[in-house]
């Protein structure tokens, strides 16, 4: 099999499903996919044209591309993924922009709660070196991987810690908490998209909303005077984010729309 028909193996021409085959080759072959088309001719070893098929197979029973080739670009890091992560999502990125234009101190003091591959932790302290970045993760496997990518890009000087949100830190403040939290109700049809992923990472109670509302209502006893809280959530839930804040007495509340033109991202100053 070359290039050109592995390539061809599924979806049409122009599409997702091309893309995905275009960067499972690029992996296993270690040719760049934009050079792909232009050694078509190029015949796979026996070895690769197994790894293809197979990977094939299990993008085909629903796993993320991700874990299949056990990586995924954010923002400009290359993460490691496994099964004990999310597959971080181009829309976070949209969260960590939010958190980059925010006024706050040049060696500002910020949390990452439920971290997972440390996405977005590792991402603010890539661009902000003199910030002070913390991450949590309940599940330690995952802080594990978040470990790993922070080596891997030399970030080493931010502090991982295991436990529940703030249960995990000592008592500090900071100036930014952010945090893409558990926001799906667990009768949403989406969750038959995401069976392969953990399901602690995607589900919450009350409809979706219930660690939002415990981040906003304790994350106001961890933050300095003029805080901010920034939380990633579903494209229909920026309403009941909004008045989860302001119940919670915050100020300056405000939404933030992803690449795709959703509500993704509220965040709001606590002014106390």
């Amino acid at each position: 099999m070359n290039i050109a028909q592995a390539l061809a193996l599924r979806g049409e021409p122009e599409s997702y499903e091309r893309q995905e085959n275009a960067w499972l080759l690029e992996h296993i072959t270690k040719i760049d996919s934009f050079d792909l088309v232009m050694k078509k001719e190029q015949e796979l070893t026996a070895e690769q044209e197994q790894q293809y098929v197979e990977g094939l197979a299990r993008i085909q029973a629903g796993e993320p591309l991700a874990y299949v080739t056990g990586s995924q670009p954010f923002w400009t890091l290359d993460l490691t993924v496994t099964k004990d992560t999310l597959v971080p999502r181009p829309d976070t990125e949209v969260l960590v922009e939010t958190v980059l234009h925010l006024d706050v101190p040049v060696d500002a003091r910020i949390v990452d709660l439920g971290t997972g591959t440390g996405a977005i932790a590792l991402s603010l302290a890539s661009e902000r070196p003199e910030w002070s970045v913390t991450a949590t993760d309940i599940y330690e496997p995952t802080l594990e991987v978040a470990l790993s990518n922070a080596k891997k890009h030399d970030l080493n000087h931010v502090k991982f810690y295991l436990g529940n949100w703030f249960e995990a830190l000592n008592r500090q403040y900071f100036d930014v908490i952010v945090s893409n939290p558990p926001y799906i109700d667990v009768k949403d049809v989406h969750m038959r998209d995401l069976a392969s992923e953990p399901e602690r990472a995607l589900v919450a109670a009350n409809q979706g909303l219930a660690d939002i509302e415990l981040i906003i209502k304790q994350g106001k006893n961890w933050l300095t005077h003029q805080g901010w809280i920034a939380l990633e959530h579903g494209y229909d839930q920026a309403e009941a984010v909004q008045g989860i804040f302001q119940k919670y007495g915050f100020k300056e509340i405000r939404t933030v729309k992803d690449y795709g033109g959703n509500d993704r991202v509220t965040l709001a100053q606590w002014q106390n």
